[in-house]
């Protein structure tokens, strides 16, 4: 079996993005133990680490629905979907885009599975404004990866792709 070129930058973006993100919470969630003190100071008041367990979506909405399965099944669906999609992309930018999106899904897949919930940790608040929220590593390659894929699709339009 081969693959293709676009398929294997895909994977690597995923597997990058996938293992930052369990890094980042095998090191804060459990060797830090921020599960259990729940708050660690690092740059106050711009960056806390602070635990939040989401069972839901973005900023906890649908957090009161069990919606487990059904969210690491969308997680997975959608990774197939956007690698079927990405893999005959030309150039570096919808692939490497791509596989941001698919790693982070499937890292916050991983919590799912692994802890029924998503751990976010990452809380950032500035100028008197205090966000009430977390997130993780993998919602960044998540967001990251959107924010090249229009990008790169914009800029395909601009050239006729």
């Amino acid at each position: 079996m081969t693959f293709s070129m676009p398929v294997l930058r895909i994977a690597f973006a995923a597997l990058i993005a996938f293992g930052l993100d369990r890094l980042s919470k095998i090191i804060l969630v459990q060797k830090l133990a921020l599960a259990s003190v729940q708050q660690i100071p690092a740059w106050p008041p711009y960056l806390n680490f602070v635990m939040a367990w989401n069972k839901g979506v973005n900023f906890g909405f649908l957090n009161g629905f069990d919606a487990r399965w059904l969210l690491v099944a969308l997680s997975i669906i959608a990774s197939v979907a956007l690698t079927v999609w990405a893999r005959n992309k030309p150039g570096w930018m919808l692939t490497l885009a791509s596989g941001a999106v698919v790693g982070g899904a499937l890292g916050n897949a991983y919590d799912r599975v692994a802890y029924g919930a998503v751990a976010d940790y990452i809380n950032m608040s500035c100028c008197g404004i205090h966000n009430p929220y977390s997130f993780n590593v993998a919602d960044v390659f998540i967001f990251g990866g959107v924010m090249f894929l229009v990008i790169g699709l914009e800029a395909g339009k601009k050239h006729g792709k």
